[in-house]
């Protein structure tokens, strides 16, 4: 009988290793200090109603692909909010306010994180201006608009709105508390990827005893894949392989990779893993990501709607799980990585492999979801 994995083609767009690898802690821990990432995890779980996320092991696909273990770290449950997200831009929105009342907070987004700025101006009842393109669905812009924000449409892509974002801030001296860092923008982002690291932080309490020996991170701009390298260099003894996946139509972090240098990518068409379509890395996480990624992997849109489906009908996992667009990259970059024997010993998966993956969202946008997994 064939198994789910041979019933189906899985692909990889391109496959890169990073010539200048090398996984220096101090280096990282200077570009997001041990005091930056304490002071989140400090804050973040005094919150009401906090409580880690789920680690769920994948043993159902583990069993398959002959692997040890592959834990699947489940931010549908993150809040209300259903993605990690909502741990980054709440945090910045309380660290830059330190309970201001009178700024009115403002940020451009293709969803999940405008929710997050929008959720943590509510929590402190502060006004908040959010700014999308006309490519973000209306669910998205509604869920942010539910949360007291004002929602602001431009014409154009993300960069659209971002531009005009930064454009009507400056007119009306309101807080930018964005993810993406340009020159003389690095605080708040730092804020944000700190944000971020509480994930790795329960990770590592609830793996016990088990290695991670390899970890695949999604990355549009760049900044949870960069958070979650810098959660490595403080909480983890050893260094796992690391492996950024990507939309081959915004492979940014490996274009960068590739080059030694941060490269715009003049993205033709959105993929569908709208939250990661995204042309240039952010300069903080590009600081961190450059050296310390080791594998830089791009994907087609091809597999997302299949994996999405297989996560919630229990096939991989005895859960269900509900994954958004953005979390199935890690799943379908490991099970692709799997059946293809070269990239598979390049990364030395085998059955003492213990992997994670990052189920960054959940049903973020509830018809999209519906939509893709009844394809």
């Amino acid at each position: 009988m064939k198994t789910i994995i041979e019933n189906s083609t899985w692909s990889i767009s391109s496959f890169l290793e990073n010539k200048n690898f090398s996984f220096n802690k101090i280096q990282i821990l200077n570009s997001l200090s041990e005091n930056d990432i304490d002071e989140a995890y400090s804050s973040i779980s005094s919150w009401k109603d906090y409580s880690p996320t789920p680690l769920i092991e994948l043993n159902k696909l583990s069993k398959e692909l002959n692997l040890n273990k592959i834990f699947y770290k489940d931010e549908s449950k993150r809040f209300d909010l259903k993605s990690f997200k909502a741990l980054g831009g709440a945090y910045a929105v309380e660290k830059i306010t330190k309970e201001n009342k009178d700024i009115v907070v403002a940020t451009a987004t293709a969803g999940n994180h405008g929710r997050s700025v929008a959720w943590g101006a509510r929590r402190l009842d502060l006004k908040c201006k959010i700014f999308i393109s006309e490519f973000v669905s209306e669910a998205r812009g509604q869920a942010m608009a539910d949360l007291g924000a004002d929602v602001i449409k431009v014409k154009g892509n993300y960069e659209k709105s971002l531009i005009e974002c930064i454009k009507q801030s400056t007119e009306n001296n309101w807080q930018i508390v964005q993810d993406v860092a340009w020159k003389d923008y690095m605080l708040v982002p730092k804020y944000t990827m700190a944000g971020y690291t509480v994930m790795m932080k329960e990770i590592v309490d609830q793996i016990s005893n088990d290695q991670i020996t390899h970890i695949i991170l999604q990355a549009g701009v760049g900044g949870m894949a960069g958070a979650m390298v810098a959660g490595i260099a403080k909480y983890l003894k050893n260094v796992p392989e690391t492996i950024v996946v990507e939309p081959d139509s915004a492979a940014c972090v490996m274009e960068s990779i590739k080059t030694g240098k941060i490269e715009k990518i003049d993205i033709k068409r959105e993929s569908l893993m709208g939250g990661m379509s995204c042309g240039k890395v952010s300069l903080v996480p590009w600081e961190i990501l450059k050296n310390s990624v080791k594998f830089c992997i791009s994907l087609p849109d091809d597999d997302i709607a299949k994996t999405m489906k297989l996560l919630g009908n229990s096939s991989f996992s005895d859960k269900k799980i509900i994954a958004g667009e953005n979390s199935a990259p890690g799943v379908i970059s490991l099970i692709a990585s799997c059946v293809d024997d070269k990239i598979k010993e390049k990364l030395k998966l085998n059955s003492k492999s213990n992997i994670l993956v990052i189920g960054c969202e959940g049903d973020t946008d509830k018809e999209m979801y519906q939509k893709l997994i009844n394809q």
